[in-house]
């Protein structure tokens, strides 16, 4: 009977606040980090299960420690029935009654918790020969439906009500698959618009941007509200009237900071406006989003639980929604927040980025277009063109499109010789910088 044997963990960490990589109002220099997590087995076909948590550095120590201290819950439970029963392992995971006293279902614990059910995901995917994206979209919906923890949400969309929803979707999978296969899925990028990027680095990669394919770039902002004014300017001019162009800052304003700002920025017609304020703050965006309506309002990306989510689906607070997948208690919580967004009709851009999270929220999105919400021509994922060579499985995009990923898994494993060169602190990569600096 094969067992999980091991969880290892492993913190690695890319120097990207050389360059500037990753820079916004509130994160000058990051690090990108990944908490990674191996689930070893004594399967006789050595498989594995791979998931992680993205940091941005300092901390990543922290949240490495918080998955190791999940490791009594996993070892030794029986493959077959992690694999047959993810969503029965990811609840034994979130209600081990000391480790919610430390959230409940929010903070380090709860990321370091959706890394270990990723990386079970991963596994299930693997043992099952699919991608993580046709692996979900080959359940059926009541299998779907069991996946998902609705205590907590059932005032806003009860068992049999997302059961429902899935129903009415599954009809279609076929046809989906078909075309995403063909199509792709649409991707806009960020990799211009850090925010410590020079003007002509900026103007020069909005332009090679718009001749990739993308349909839209996203800038940062919110540090000075002339030097967004000039950026966007800038941005606009290089991408023409007919690109879309949208803004994140990243939870830097006030709500009282945030509408007066947004003004200023009006006249550069804004795709959307991402993390205007605190990301817990749901009344808060509720407030920016009536006062600078029609300009879309979103938030997401550090949105801790399914609760908060449906909290701004219901006060009306946002037009559309970021989702992480490295953020919420793994792929089991996202497809949560995504029957939600189906149901309160609420457009859904993944947050990627990062170290892997392009790789992982992939399959989200083309889960949820496939066996969800259906839909996928109103929506798009992030993409930002940096540390997809550490990855067996990395993304790939052609014409501003992501192409449905074919290999098993959830396109996490990341290649050895990345670990041992930026392991923390003692891989080549940061004894380089060490001596260097």
């Amino acid at each position: 009977m094969p067992v999980i044997t091991e969880l290892d963990t492993h913190d690695i960490r890319f120097p990207t606040s050389l360059e500037l990589d990753g820079s916004d109002a509130m994160n000058p220099d990051p690090d990108y980090s990944a908490s990674y997590v191996v689930l070893r087995t004594n399967d006789s076909t050595e498989l594995q299960g791979r998931g992680f948590v993205f940091t941005i550095g300092r901390g990543n120590d922290v949240q490495v420690e918080a998955i190791r201290a999940l490791r009594h819950l996993v070892v030794g439970r029986d493959v077959a029935a992690v694999c047959s029963e993810l969503g029965a392992f990811a609840r034994s995971l979130t209600d081990d009654s000391q480790l919610r006293w430390l959230g409940p279902e929010k903070g380090v614990m709860h990321m370091a918790i959706g890394a270990v059910v990723n990386a079970a995901w991963d596994m299930a995917a693997r043992r099952a020969r699919k991608p993580v994206w046709q692996f979900i979209a080959d359940m059926s919906p009541a299998e779907i439906a069991s996946m998902i923890d609705f205590r907590y949400i059932s005032d806003a969309i009860a068992p049999g009500e997302g059961l429902e929803l899935l129903q009415q979707s599954a009809g279609m999978k076929r046809e989906r698959i078909g075309v995403l296969r063909q199509k792709g899925y649409s991707a806009y990028t960020t990799s211009p618009g850090w925010l410590g990027y020079s003007d002509e680095k900026l103007a020069r990669l909005a332009k090679e941007a718009v001749s990739a394919g993308f349909g839209t770039i996203k800038l940062k902002v919110g540090l000075s509200i002339e030097d967004d004014v000039r950026r966007c300017r800038i941005a606009r001019e290089a991408i023409g009237p007919h690109v879309g162009l949208a803004v994140d800052a990243n939870q830097r304003w006030d709500v009282g900071v945030a509408i007066p700002w947004l003004e200023r920025l009006r006249p550069f017609n804004l795709a959307w406006v991402e993390e205007p304020t605190s990301p817990d703050d749901v009344l808060g965006h509720a407030t920016i989003r009536k006062a600078v309506h029609p300009v879309p309002i979103s938030t997401g990306e550090h949105t801790q639980n399914r609760v908060v989510f449906k909290q701004l689906f219901q006060a009306q607070a946002v037009d559309l929604v970021q989702i992480d997948a490295a953020r919420v208690g793994g792929v089991n919580e996202n497809l949560a927040v995504l029957l939600m967004a189906a149901k309160y009709g609420v457009r859904v851009f993944p947050h990627a980025g990062g170290v892997g999270l392009c790789e992982l929220v992939q399959h989200l999105a083309m889960a949820d277009y496939v066996a969800i919400s259906g839909k996928m021509d109103d929506r798009s994922i992030e993409f930002v063109d940096h540390l997809h060579q550490h990855f067996i499985d990395p993304v790939r995009i052609r014409h501003g499109r992501y192409l449905a990923p074919e290999l098993p898994g959830f396109s996490a494993e990341m290649r050895p010789a990345s670990i041992s060169e930026f392991q923390f602190p003692n891989g080549s990569a940061w004894r380089t910088k060490a001596v260097n600096a």
